[in-house]
This record gives structure tokens, C-alpha cells and sequence, in this order.
């Protein structure tokens, strides 16, 4: 009889145990541990980093119940920190650079009951574990309304008889040539052709995400080669700061750096991670799932341009700007129509891309239906990888 009571006994506790599992997990006990790639020094991490801050303030948290752990690096250290925490008692556990992806996943699997969330990363769908997930937001929509505001900047100059040639062209200082780069500067420069459609752009990559002396080099060799307006999907403030002091406009990534560059700075995109972290913390507490490969987009205010520096823009720009994001909005208008870019002189009708990421780079997702290239509906992060006609790469 006692062995009968202990067992209804125990399944008692483990039917309240399931209950309260099911109704989450109270707001003050909530833990969020942040992984970041570097400091606030780099503007990609403060992004991140002034984020987690806002939304935990959003959503009632008090200081003790965030964790902000900077420099580390996409290595083993990755799954320290990480696992750290989760040993620590935090349940919500967020890295935010590609490469901390795999240290993530072996974490995750370590920790089942632990929430690990990851931005940019591309596994998540084909890993199929309940407790990792990825995240990232449809930004070439911003960098293709920059790349508007780029335009009306460039005709600007073209109209005044101010451009270096005879045709706008831009330089673009890029990370490294991985789809989430060339994604970023193919939708900008398609923003900008949509203005004037015979510019050219030429990229230089730096082979880091954070490198401001590298970033700096590569925006002055830009700059010597004729380029009338400069870009970056890099995260420091080296370009900003190379176009002031040669008073070449510039168009920024992840924050306005009207601070270092007044001159010149025309405005910034940016991916808005507040709603993320608010609903990765609010699905917690309510106990419901977090989705496995999570997309912003300008509907949810993940996407946004931010610090439009009306003394540098062109004349009409704000206003333009509106006019694209309403047709963004309505569907009437898709960045990477195929009808606006060839390649080697043709449009595409048909390509398979690499969106499952096996690690043996075999393309397998057919892309492109009803006349555009559907980026970041597949999976989260980008996976347009593609050279179109109009860019050209100096250093690949």
C-alpha cells in the first residue's frame, strides 16, 4: 500500500511539475544571457547589445536578470560562456555572430531544458531540436531603401555635374563574399539603380567582421577609385570615419554615425532585434514555443532605417523613402525582382540555392517563383549568393 501511494505520489509531482512547465516560467525568474562577437566598439554587437537592454526594460526585467558577456570569440569559447550560463541559471541563452553557431548547437544539446537562440546562423531547421532556434529579419529590405536614398544622393550629384565619371558609381566595403553579405550589398545597389539606373558599384571584402584600420583602407581605395558614395556591411567606424575627412557621402550599417562623420552621413539601415528578445522572452513565460527559424521583417519593426540626416540626403529623400516602403509593404514591389538585375547580360528565370547548409555547399532549394528570388523565406538567414551584372568584387 505505502508503494502504491509513493508512485501516485510521484506522479503527482511530476503532473504539477508538467503543469507548471506548461504554464512557462514566472517573469522573475526569467534569465537572459547575451553572447556577443565583440564590445560596443563595434557598432554590429552595440546593436545587439542596446537591444537586449531595451527589451528586457520593456518587458519588466530587472538589471540582475540580464547578462551581457562581449569578446568571444567563434570558438570553443562560445560553448563555454554558453554553457556557463546555463550552469549559472540563466534559461534563455542569445548569440549573435555566424560563427558561434556550432558551439550553440553543442550547447543546446547539453542543456535541453536551456532556450538557445542564435542570430544569423542556418541550421536550426535541419538540426530540428526543440530548445535551439535561429533568427534573423529580412534586411535587404532596408538595405534595398538605403540603397534608394543612396540613389537620390547620386542623382543628386549627377544632376549639379558633381559626380568623379561619367556614370554614379559606388564602392561597398564587405565583411567577407558569404550570402548574407552579397545579399546585403546586391539589394542596396538594386535601391540605388532603381533611382539611377546606370550606376556601377565596386566592392572590396576585408575578411573580417571587425576590423576599423582594414574597413578605413579599403574605403580610402574605394574612394581613390572614383567611387562618388560609399557603403559597409562591416561593423566598425572605419569607412564612416574614412569618408568624412575625404567628404565622400556614406551609408552606414547597424546605427547612424552622424557622431563621427556630420559631413557626410546620409543614414543608416539596421535590423531592430527589440521585438525578438521581446517575444523570445514573452513565449517563455507563457510557455509556448519558440519558433525555429524566426523572421523579422518591416511589418514587425524588426527592419528599419535609422538617423536620416536631412543636411547630407538628397532633396525628397524621406519622402521617397516612404513612397518604397508602402509598395514593400503591399507586395507591390519585391527587391529582388529579376526583371531589375542580369547576369552575364540575362535574366534569371530559374536557381537553386543553398538553403538547408550541409556543409557541402550543394544547392537544393529552387529559389525564384512568380518572377523574384524569395530571400529569407526559406530559412532566416540570407542565401542570395548570387553576381549580378553592375558590381564588381576587386578582392574575392
Amino acid at each position: 500500500m505505502k508503494k502504491i501511494f509513493a508512485l501516485v505520489l510521484a506522479l503527482c509531482l511530476c503532473l504539477t511539475a508538467f503543469a507548471a512547465m506548461a504554464d512557462g516560467i514566472a517573469k522573475e525568474d526569467i534569465k537572459l544571457g547575451v553572447i556577443t562577437l565583440h564590445d560596443e566598439l563595434s557598432t554590429y554587437d552595440k546593436n545587439f547589445i542596446d537591444a537586449a537592454k531595451e527589451a528586457a526594460k520593456n518587458m519588466g526585467l530587472t538589471e540582475d536578470q540580464i547578462k551581457i558577456v562581449s569578446g568571444i570569440p567563434e570558438s570553443e569559447a562560445c560553448y563555454d560562456t554558453a554553457a556557463e550560463l546555463a550552469e549559472d541559471g540563466f534559461n534563455i541563452v542569445f548569440a549573435d555572430s555566424f560563427g558561434h553557431e556550432d558551439f550553440m548547437i553543442k550547447a543546446a544539446k547539453e542543456f535541453p531544458n536551456v532556450e538557445f537562440c542564435h542570430a544569423t546562423g542556418t541550421k536550426a531547421h535541419t538540426e530540428k531540436m526543440a530548445n535551439y532556434h535561429n533568427a534573423f529579419a529580412s534586411i535587404y529590405e532596408g538595405r534595398y531603401l538605403a540603397g534608394v536614398a543612396a540613389g537620390m544622393k547620386l542623382k543628386e550629384l549627377q544632376d549639379a555635374g558633381k559626380l568623379k565619371g561619367e556614370k554614379p558609381l559606388m564602392g561597398y566595403v564587405g565583411a567577407f563574399p558569404y550570402a548574407e553579405v552579397k545579399s546585403g550589398y546586391t539589394s542596396f545597389f538594386l535601391g540605388a539603380k532603381s533611382i539611377v539606373p546606370d550606376v556601377e558599384m565596386k566592392v572590396i571584402f576585408t575578411q573580417s567582421w571587425y576590423d576599423e584600420e582594414g574597413e578605413k583602407t579599403a574605403a580610402k581605395a574605394l574612394i581613390a577609385a572614383n567611387c562618388d558614395l560609399i557603403s559597409q556591411h562591416a561593423d566598425s567606424w572605419g569607412a564612416p570615419t574614412a569618408c568624412e575627412e575625404a567628404g565622400i557621402p556614406n551609408v552606414t550599417y547597424n546605427m547612424a554615425t552622424i557622431e563621427k562623420s556630420p559631413t557626410t552621413f546620409i543614414v543608416a539601415s539596421r535590423i531592430n532585434w527589440v521585438p525578438y528578445f521581446e517575444y523570445i522572452i514573452d513565449q517563455r513565460i507563457k510557455g509556448e514555443a519558440i519558433d525555429t527559424d524566426w523572421t523579422g521583417n518591416t511589418d514587425k519593426g524588426s527592419v528599419e532605417l535609422v538617423g536620416l540626416n536631412e543636411k547630407v540626403a538628397a532633396e525628397g529623400t524621406a519622402a521617397k523613402i516612404a513612397e518604397v516602403t508602402d509598395q514593400l509593404l503591399k507586395g507591390e514591389l519585391h527587391v529582388f525582382d529579376t526583371a531589375s538585375f542580369t547576369v552575364k547580360g540575362e535574366n534569371l528565370t530559374t536557381y537553386t540555392a543553398d538553403v538547408d547548409d550541409m556543409g557541402d555547399f550543394v544547392p537544393e532549394t529552387e529559389a525564384i517563383a512568380d518572377g523574384y528570388f524569395h530571400e529569407s523565406e526559406f530559412r532566416s538567414a540570407p542565401y542570395f549568393d548570387i553576381d549580378i551584372d553592375g558590381i564588381e568584387i576587386l578582392n574575392n
